[in-house]
């Protein structure tokens, strides 16, 4: 297969070398802290159903920034829906939001079920500014004709 090449550098070039990639690194952490930092007012989605809970938190932008649902928190069957599960979840969640930098929240509720109002009173009592409450529940119009009556 022939000899490889073997390249050697001086100690000059090591040492620039390295001061390059501490300038990338401290850049980049830099950027990073003040991206955490920046995130001031954000969204969080909370998807009610029978079945689960999921709940989003984005920024502004709607990029995700964190999220858990109630079987990822380790519940299971009928227990993911209940009011117990969302608190939990919520607590988890704030935990992350805070470090990322998050004080005042928009709210966003979809779906049915008993733990829309113990997850609003968690999020409450975690100590976010809850600036508006918006729920989006699908509400069908009558939706479509019926179809003809089967005569016999």
């Amino acid at each position: 297969m022939g000899q490889k090449k073997v390249i050697e550098k001086t100690e000059k070039e090591l040492l620039e070398e390295s001061k390059k990639m501490e300038e990338a690194m401290t850049k980049s952490a830099k950027k990073g802290a003040a991206a955490a930092r920046k995130i001031g007012v954000g969204r969080i989605y909370v998807n009610f159903s029978y079945n689960n809970t999921i709940l989003t938190a984005t920024n502004k932008n709607g990029d995700v920034v964190a999220w858990i649902s109630a079987g990822s928190m380790g519940f299971s069957g009928p227990k993911k829906a209940t009011p117990f599960a969302a608190s939990k979840m919520v607590a988890a969640v704030s935990e992350k939001l805070k470090k990322a930098g998050f004080s005042d929240i928009e709210v966003v509720l979809r779906g049915v079920g008993s733990a829309r109002d113990a997850s609003l009173k968690s999020l409450a009592g975690q100590g976010f500014n809850i600036l508006s409450i918006k729920d989006v529940t699908p509400i069908p119009h009558n939706g479509p004709r019926a179809p003809k009556r089967r005569r016999v």
